[in-house]
């Protein structure tokens, strides 16, 4: 036997105390009778009181707050051992953190949807590994293959321009950092995807995409923004980012390479307009994949109590609640 949740033990402490409280209760009320006055008149107006149901009461409230305590911590009993195992493919996040991606043609802006994007893909993605390539001018590493989903969606919510100081699109190095992580050894298993602008044309791009390819990797692109373009607002200055003849910058989606790179690795691409459909279409294409099992461990099953306890408090609290704390009083009639 075994309580899940130990912690809540601690609230156990908080019974000897309420015990104490009772008790000290028991005697201020001694003391209150004392102090009004005449004690046979306070014993006449006070004799339907009944001190045995007022502790009877207590005792019921007591017991079933330590029911509920007991039911949280969830007393289990251990049951058999099972052998699970965990069918799953490698999924490496590339995301585009340059300060094109600060437009606002997609509301709230680029980043910001692109980020609600992968936060609501990783809920889809419970049985695979995950890892998350940040990349601008520079690619980094920021999550090797793991998972910890929680750790990757934490990597996610604070992903931005300044974690790449370096600006530009270097799409090429990050699909190539993308691919080291996995395990070559298997052309199998594996998938990119690459979610961006795809601004700043990179022409080694759908040549790294090819020899990826070849690994058996399969690259997915999601495009974000608008073809018509945007200006790029300076989250600091909030002024319009203009180029160095002092024009300002539109900026615009570049589905043309993003179509290619997913196009020669048998994978799809994706103009994220809607986030439920795009998650569909993005789920389907990435359930194709052949899954192997990323990991195999006893799991030992318990049996939980938790509902005995907390039955029983509840029809505890309902007998002290209609439980009356005076006794009926039988007069004499006489003739």
């Amino acid at each position: 036997m075994r309580f899940q949740h130990i912690e809540y033990l601690s609230a156990l402490l908080a019974i000897p105390l309420l015990i104490l409280l009772f008790l000290w209760v028991l005697q201020w009320k001694k003391k209150v009778k004392k102090k009004i006055g005449d004690q046979e008149l306070v014993d006449q107006l006070v004799r339907n009181y009944s001190p045995f149901k007022f502790m009877v009461k207590f005792l019921l409230a007591l017991v079933a707050i330590l029911g509920i305590i007991l039911g949280a911590a969830n007393l289990q009993k251990k049951g058999g051992v099972e052998n699970v195992s965990r069918a799953g493919v490698d999924v490496m996040l590339v995301l585009d953190v340059s300060k094109s991606m600060l437009a606002q043609d997609i509301k709230p802006s680029r980043l910001d949807k692109a980020k609600q994007f992968l936060l609501r893909l990783l809920d889809k993605l419970e049985n695979d590994r995950v890892g998350l390539v940040l990349f601008a001018g520079r690619a980094y590493m920021q999550m090797p293959l793991s998972s910890d989903l929680s750790a990757a969606r934490m990597y996610i919510q604070t992903a931005g321009p300044d974690v790449v100081p370096t600006q530009g699109t270097v799409i090429a190095d990050a699909l190539q950092m993308a691919n080291n992580a996995f395990n070559n050894s298997t052309h199998k298993f594996k998938a990119i995807v690459l979610i961006s602008d795809g601004e700043d044309h990179d022409p080694d791009a759908l040549k790294t995409a090819k020899r990826l390819a070849e690994d058996g990797v399969m690259i997915s692109t999601i495009g974000i923004g608008s073809p018509e373009g945007s200006t790029i607002t300076d989250p600091v200055t909030r002024e319009s980012k203009k180029d160095e003849n002092g024009q300002i910058v539109i900026s615009k989606l570049n589905e043309a390479e993003l179509s290619q790179i997913a196009d020669a690795t048998n994978g799809i691409y994706i103009r994220l307009d809607n986030l439920d459909d795009a998650l569909i279409t993005l789920t389907q294409r990435l359930d194709g994949i052949e899954k192997r099992a990323l990991t195999e461990a006893d799991y030992v099953s318990y049996k939980s109590f938790f509902q005995w306890f907390l039955g029983a408090a509840l029809l505890l609290i309902l007998i002290e609640f209609f439980l009356p704390e005076r006794r009926k009083i039988f007069s004499k009639v006489g003739s």
